[in-house]
């Protein structure tokens, strides 16, 4: 089941944000983690077995403030069906590569230099 996690969390420096997704990132089934609100406050989990309350305490232990906002699943878009045509396809044949060499026998041989 794959889930997308909103978490709020206090981050006032470039330092907590990179520790936050480190923590984030660490976490047991996440697959990606992105910042995202329009003051980059909120980390945006996407993952399969994810535990958002686990994690949100992580995050409480490493920096001071963390609260699950959005815990939703994600439905994986349907694959579109290719439309049947009434042509048939076309298909190209090339000619196979043929590559020739002649082999030609030394006329005169080179003496024995081991004699």
């Amino acid at each position: 089941m794959k889930q997308k996690i909103v978490i709020k969390v206090s981050m006032h420096c470039r330092k907590c944000r990179k520790k936050a997704l480190q923590v984030a990132a660490v976490a047991y089934g996440v697959t990606s983690v992105a910042l995202h609100g329009p003051e980059k406050d909120k980390l945006m989990i996407l993952g399969d077995g994810v535990d958002a309350a686990c994690l949100t305490e992580a995050l409480r232990k490493k920096l001071c403030h963390a609260s699950i906002e959005i815990v939703e699943q994600v439905k994986d878009p349907e694959p579109s069906k290719p439309e049947k045509s009434t042509k048939p396809p076309i298909i190209y044949h090339q000619p196979p590569q043929v590559e020739y060499y002649r082999v030609v026998p030394d006329p005169s041989p080179p003496p024995c230099t081991i004699m």
